[in-house]
């Protein structure tokens, strides 16, 4: 039970991790670079895709890693699971609001605010990235080296 549950918290970040780094390093400079009218109507469907398979692998992620200690892991499988399970409150309390704001019918998406928008939701994605990648860092080192830090 234990190895199933750092194998599915260990699958789940890193899948986590990837896709959030893609993310910022490809998809949303390249979404860019075809304007802000172009970018701010891309957001939607990618969002949209985005949001359930994201949410998914981090809940996914955070609960096996509590699994993964109740059957007697480290204490550090459930630091590592927090760090990637805050990536869903910060998305919630953070990220969303802007989120709101960039699918809303009357954005103008030809406008300053949009570029605002789309530039602040960038950075405030970058924040997922670096907290999933500390995760996986912690994970990862946990397998390879199978002693508690």
């Amino acid at each position: 039970m234990r190895q199933f549950a750092e194998f599915v918290a260990v699958l789940s970040c890193s899948l986590f991790a990837g896709a959030s780094v893609y993310i910022n390093l490809v998809e949303h400079p390249a979404r860019m670079e075809c304007g802000v009218e172009a970018a701010a109507t891309e957001f939607s469907p990618s969002y949209r895709r985005a949001t359930a398979m994201q949410a998914t692998l981090a809940a996914v992620g955070l609960v096996s890693s509590i699994a993964a200690w109740l059957a007697g892991a480290a204490f550090w499988w459930l630091v590592a699971g927090a760090l990637l399970g805050s990536v869903i409150p910060f998305t919630l309390f953070v990220i969303l609001p802007i989120n709101k704001l960039l699918l809303s019918p009357t954005l103008d998406k030809q406008s300053v605010e949009a570029e605002r928008l789309l530039a602040r939701w960038a950075r405030l994605h970058a924040v997922r990235s670096v907290l999933s990648g500390l995760a996986l860092l912690l994970f990862l080192c946990l397998t390879i080296f199978k002693k508690p830090l």
